[in-house]
Formats: structure tokens, C-alpha cells, sequence
């Protein structure tokens, strides 16, 4: 017995296999467990996400920024469109009301209402 060298235990060597959680239900205790099909996990850093971030809510704002921008130009083109229908149909008016008044009455009645127009805004 002397002779013998005593060796003191080590771990067990089990750094190949994976821990057993419990008996596989299938009854093929012998296969590798499966894990996840993840072709994507942990290929992009969390930087690199972020910067993504970034200029994808950088695209976007620009983006708004040009709709905005178009849709005032549309706003203003419409508007003055109005204005030039209004403006159209209260001369239409003017020429109707010429026809039976007198001119200068017209005139007139043009001044007053352009004073009512600029006293009611």
C-alpha cells in the first residue's frame, strides 16, 4: 500500500457533457438536447443597435420634415384658390348689382362693406 501513489480526487471530468435536467421524454437520453435556432443572437452589438437607432429616427424626422413641408405648400395653394373664387364671385356680384344701380352707388356700397370686413376681423 505504500507503494502506491495516492492521487488527491479532482473534479470529474464533465466539461463535454451537458448537465442532465431530467429524463427526455422521447426516451433518447443518449442525443445532444437542442437549443434554440437564434441565426441572429448576439451577431449585432448593443452599439451598433443604437447607432441604427439613431439613424433611422434621424431618416424619419427628415421625412416628416419633407411631408410637413409639402403639405403647407399644398395648404397655401388651396388657400389661394379660395381666395381667388372668393374674390371672383364678389365681382360677379359688383357687375350684377351695376346693372341695376348706378355706378357710383356700387362704389359706394363696396367701400362700406370693405369697412364692415375689416371691423368684423
Amino acid at each position: 500500500m505504500a507503494t502506491e501513489a495516492v492521487q488527491p480526487k479532482s473534479a470529474p471530468i464533465t466539461a463535454s457533457v451537458n448537465q442532465v435536467t431530467g429524463m427526455r421524454k422521447n426516451g433518447k437520453q443518449w442525443h445532444q438536447p437542442k437549443t434554440r435556432f437564434r441565426p441572429k443572437a448576439g451577431s449585432n452589438s448593443y452599439a451598433k443597435r443604437l447607432e441604427e437607432r439613431k439613424s433611422m429616427s434621424a431618416v424619419k424626422a427628415k421625412e416628416k420634415e419633407m411631408k410637413d413641408e409639402k403639405e403647407s405648400e399644398r395648404q397655401r395653394r388651396i388657400e389661394n384658390i379660395r381666395n381667388k373664387r372668393a374674390a371672383k364671385e364678389e365681382k360677379e356680384r359688383y357687375e350684377k348689382m351695376a346693372e341695376k344701380m348706378h355706378r357710383k352707388r356700387v362704389e359706394r356700397l363696396k367701400r362700406r362693406e370693405k369697412r364692415n370686413k375689416l371691423l368684423k376681423s
